[in-house]
């Protein structure tokens, strides 16, 4: 039974560490001035890579999910980003599936992740559920979007190679390793 469930759950450790790192970062940038600029796309596009589709976008939801419970803003928001944020980790994990784990192939599935993300999240979610103009959405979303990318770029860059050769793939960091179950 333990070696079934330390198979199951090899990479739950490395989760962790990745999960923690992006909460911690998320609670904090508010207060650096960073509001819309997080680790999260890049740890989990590199996540995806290394465990697939359904787990980079439990990932990505839960991520969501779990910082707006924390903070206590729980709502349509919570939902709608969720579910995105989860199909950015179910999509990343296909486009990343037969190449390799470059900067430039973690940069061009942030900038897709992101304009995808951002698309629904701030140009289609005003207008449809709270009646936003859809000029307004659009224009205002723009600024949004470029500091969006510019900091999803910049992790993507940096931390998703790194995480992903250093975390993700690293055998030490399985779970029968960590807790030495097996």
């Amino acid at each position: 039974m333990k070696e079934r469930f330390a198979t199951k759950f090899a990479g739950l450790p490395k989760y962790a560490v990745g999960f923690a790192g992006t909460m911690l970062f998320r609670l904090i940038s508010p207060f650096l001035g960073m509001w819309n600029v997080s680790p999260l796309m890049a740890t989990e596009i590199a996540g995806s890579k290394a465990y697939g589709p359904w787990v980079g976008g439990l990932y990505g939801a839960l991520s969501i999910v779990l910082l707006d419970i924390i903070v206590g803003r729980v709502g349509t928001w919570t939902i709608v980003t969720g579910l995105t944020y989860g199909a950015v980790g179910i999509w990343s994990a296909y486009f990343m599936k037969d190449r390799s784990a470059s900067a430039r192939n973690f940069v061009l599935a942030s900038i897709v992740g992101t304009l995808s993300f951002d698309l629904i999240t701030g140009v289609l979610m005003g207008p449809i559920f709270y009646g936003q103009p859809w000029m307004s959405a659009i224009i205002g979303q723009v600024p949004f979007t470029l500091r969006h990318l510019v900091g999803n770029i910049a992790f993507a860059s940096m931390l998703a190679p790194w995480f992903y050769r250093k975390i993700m793939t690293n055998p030490r960091w399985e779970l029968s390793r960590v807790f030495r179950f097996v």
